[in-house]
């Protein structure tokens, strides 16, 4: 049986458990531009730092899609911090921005590339085309 917090909506506190994590909307809008253009790829390798959402192996490209909310993406109107739990929410996507940024940094030093796309991004054909372009002309390493 779950535990309630004081001042937290039951109703509110499931629909927040229920967001997933992977295989999300904006991650399958991404994966399909990638696989109608022949690129082939990898998916949430659990032993890679941060489990990006896509790789590409034999170019070393790890790919995450991230959500402009859970993610903190600034200057977004999608990002924006509720007005209730100020304190919390604000905790909450300063460690998710850290461990972004960890995983990040642990991924380069092991010689990957990082790709990042944000969900608001992922609505744009040109912007789609351009995460294409780059991971199309990113050379494959041996």
């Amino acid at each position: 049986m779950m535990e309630t917090t004081p001042n937290i909506d039951p109703e509110r506190s499931r629909v927040m458990r229920a967001v997933k994590s992977a295989n999300t909307t904006p991650e399958k809008i991404i994966r399909r531009a990638l696989w109608a253009a022949g690129l082939r790829y990898r998916l949430h390798d659990k032993r890679l730092p941060g489990t990006p959402d896509v790789l590409f192996p034999s170019r070393k490209i790890a790919l995450f899609v991230h959500g402009c909310f859970w993610h903190g993406h600034d200057g977004c109107p999608r990002y924006r911090v509720p007005k209730t739990r100020r304190e919390y929410w604000e905790a909450k996507i300063a460690r998710n921005r850290q461990r972004d940024a960890n995983a990040r940094a642990a991924l380069e030093a092991m010689g990957w590339t990082v790709l990042v796309v944000w969900e608001c991004e992922t609505k744009n054909a040109d912007q789609r085309a351009a995460l294409v372009a780059t991971v199309q002309n990113t050379a494959r390493r041996r």
